[in-house]
């Protein structure tokens, strides 16, 4: 990792380095994956066979698991897994709880009604990965909130394993979260038939979940069709410390999203000279200890930065223009600063609040806003599965009140016939 002093312009570099993991899509993936798409809308079910046989080697016996056939994926799993994963259920329900919202109506003494309907979708897909990067939490972040926000019917869609059968512990985290059925199929062309339909998958309203490349470009070019979560960038973190921090946590959590990908990107922000050196070193002797050493080293050597600011004034602006997903107070006082921060997908207060927390169990989502978007997106929630229509209703006296009002409106914009909607009721 390189070691930055922040002058306001070299800080800022580092923004720019992060931008270009990004670059423009593929073209030769966007044009497989609109090959793909096309395949399935025309030829449905036997589209998607003959996809999963091209890409995945060949179809599983067993293609369809249903709601009461889950439960048994429980008994398949060792004990710690199924407590850990049920307690993980447990914190996440809690929380996203607080976040259902409720239809409302007013009525007024001139009998004016008005009001707002809110309502589940009825049927939405989670894509769930299967193979090296399975990741059962993820079925419970994107599962509960939809749950909870009264939607009908959760489809979930992963590929099986290289032995052709499902990876048990997803399937006992789909049984834990509420999922309703499961289809073994992953790729483009899963995503495909979730917003389409076949005579096998439904159709759904909304997809969600994380993928790969072309997993996120068929979301990316469905939407529209369908409604997605969010075109999800490389992980990222950015931890801002002062001298009280511990370098041994700030090197370990650092290198916990640098081992996602070869380009997420971890950034430590300090405003000691002497904790960026200790850091440092705490990420040399630790990283030759873990598994994805290769893909952490190389993460940390393109696109992580210890960047030494003047005070936390200085880290804080930074962090806001920076807007990352997940942004973690190492500071002696972190509440003093929660009230600062305007852009960031998840805060983590103090030293005893790491990223893996959030990641797996205190309750707030994971599925976050990536690549500076969280200037302007929030975390999936449960807002994130509702629909909302409003109504009104007008008595003949006090729409004769509202009139003149809106025909003037309506002939303002030269919308004549809008006026005449009003106006040939009072003749």
């Amino acid at each position: 990792m390189r070691v930055t002093k922040a002058n306001g312009k070299a800080e800022y570099a580092v923004v720019e380095n992060l931008k270009k993991r990004a670059g423009e899509a593929d073209e030769k993936i966007t044009e497989i994956v609109r090959t793909i798409i096309k395949g399935v809308k025309e030829n449905g079910d036997e589209a998607v066979r003959e996809y999963t046989v091209r890409f995945d080697g060949g179809v599983p016996k067993k293609t369809v698991i249903e709601k009461d056939e889950l439960q048994g994926y429980l008994e398949l799993v060792d004990e710690s897994f199924k407590t850990a994963i049920t307690n993980a259920q447990t914190n996440i329900y809690q929380f996203h709880l607080r976040q259902a919202q409720q239809s409302w109506m007013t009525t007024e003494e001139n009998g004016v009604i008005m009001g707002q309907r809110v309502r589940g979708l009825k049927r939405v897909g989670i894509y769930v990965p299967g193979g090296t990067a399975a990741y059962p939490s993820s079925v419970l972040m994107n599962a509960v909130p939809a749950k909870i926000a009264g939607v009908e019917e959760i489809i979930m869609v992963t590929p099986p394993g290289k032995d052709g059968n499902p990876n048990p512990k997803i399937m006992a985290a789909a049984a834990v979260a509420g999922v309703d059925k499961v289809f073994m199929v992953g790729g483009a062309q899963a995503v495909a038939a979730l917003a389409y339909g076949t005579e096998k998958i439904p159709k759904v309203d909304k997809i969600v979940g994380p993928g790969n490349i072309f997993v996120a470009t068929a979301k990316k070019l469905l939407y529209g069709v369908v409604d997605i979560d969010m075109v999800a960038g490389p992980s990222e973190i950015l931890i801002v410390a002062d001298k009280t921090a511990d370098p041994s946590f700030l090197a370990a959590d650092l290198m916990s999203q640098a081992e996602h990908d070869v380009l997420a990107s971890a950034i430590l922000l300090t405003t000691s000279s002497d904790l960026a050196r200790s850091t440092m070193h705490e990420i040399d002797r630790q990283v030759k200890m873990l598994e994805r050493e290769t893909i952490i080293e190389k993460s940390l050597e393109d696109y992580g930065e210890i960047i030494v600011c003047e005070d936390l004034e200085q880290a804080i602006q930074f962090a806001n223009e920076l807007a990352p997903e997940h942004l973690e107070l190492c500071v002696s006082e972190p509440l003093k600063y929660i009230g600062r921060i305007d852009n960031a997908g998840s805060v983590f207060l103090g030293n005893w609040s790491p990223e893996p927390l959030g990641d797996y169990y205190a309750g707030p989502n994971h599925v976050l806003p990536t690549s500076g978007t969280a200037r302007f997106f929030s975390p999936l929630g449960v807002d994130s599965f509702i629909k909302k229509s409003s109504f009104i209703y007008y008595t003949c006296a006090e729409l004769r009140k509202a009139k003149d009002d809106i025909i003037t409106l309506a002939e303002a914009e030269g919308l004549t016939a809008h006026a005449n909607s009003i106006k040939v009721r009072f003749k």
